[in-house]
């Protein structure tokens, strides 16, 4: 795919900048020529949600994603009904903002197998299906990669997405792809073909792979940096239909030690160059 200084479907997570506050995102991204942003609902604790609405028209903000739902698997009872409440107040979040959809980290509880967790994610999501429907909200299934399978994610695959997403058969509930989740799959292209079919791709998250990594969670790389078909992987999903906003979607306790502001500057020659 041949590079162009095309930035208009460039999104970026609010997390991958961690080091600033909600405002400090949302100008300096306006700042950069950045059109989209995923917000990580921490950052909306004790704020006033349409002053924040306000203050992303005002700088000509969509937001592509509210991060992040789920966690519906647990033991205890009262602890997936108090999952389902909080996805609830996700929901009503999102549209406070005019948010399209929010990303699911589905959960797993590490006293369990991975079936029931698996069946209780189901019957959460469809616990919440209504919520979402009524708000105009879509849910966005994120596969996560399997060194998470014992307690952020029972689904690990993209297959494993594919099969809750078309059991579940609604059109409110699709797949996040996430390159540094499912790069290493090798069934990932049919599984972006299969999600195709199903008009199921919600969101596309990019970033890098390094090796050695240093950390399992908070070590990722800008594109270009590290061993990901990051291009390839975006022919497919484009090829599947999707053409929405490309996340970038970085957790670097090396990236955010710099100058954040440079650093968005990295990220967009690397949107360019490498995805």
């Amino acid at each position: 795919m041949k590079a162009t200084n095309d930035l208009s479907r460039l999104c970026v997570h609010t997390q991958t900048t961690k080091p600033w506050d909600l405002n400090a995102c949302i100008t300096a991204y306006h700042q950069a020529g950045i059109q989209h942003i995923s917000i990580w609902r921490h950052l909306l604790e004790n704020q006033n949600l349409k002053e924040v609405k306000s203050e992303l028209e005002k700088h000509h903000l969509q937001v592509t994603s509210l991060v992040r739902g789920g966690f519906f698997a647990s033991v205890s009872k009262s602890k997936r009904q108090e999952a389902i409440e909080e996805n609830k107040k996700a929901i009503e979040e999102a549209a406070a903002l005019g948010a399209p959809l929010i990303v699911l980290v589905c959960g797993a509880d590490p006293e369990q197998g991975l079936e029931t967790s698996r069946e209780q994610i189901k019957e959460g999501i469809q616990a919440i299906l209504p919520y979402a429907q009524s708000a105009n909200v879509r849910l966005a299934i994120e596969p996560l990669h399997p060194m998470y399978a014992g307690d952020k994610s029972a689904i690990v695959s993209l297959g494993q997405a594919n099969d809750l997403a078309e059991s579940i058969n609604d059109p409110f509930v699709g797949i996040a792809i996430d390159v540094y989740h499912l790069w290493w799959d090798q069934d990932l292209k049919q599984e972006i073909d299969r999600c195709g079919k199903h008009n199921n791709i919600f969101a596309f998250h990019v970033c890098d792979w390094r090796t050695p990594t240093l950390d399992l969670l908070t070590d990722r790389g800008l594109m270009g940096e590290g061993c990901i078909p990051v291009k390839q992987i975006r022919q497919w999903v484009e090829a599947a239909g999707f053409q929405g906003p490309i996340e970038v979607e970085i957790f670097s306790e090396r990236l955010w030690k710099q100058n954040q502001t440079e650093f968005l500057e990295k990220i967009k020659h690397a949107y360019i160059h490498y995805t």
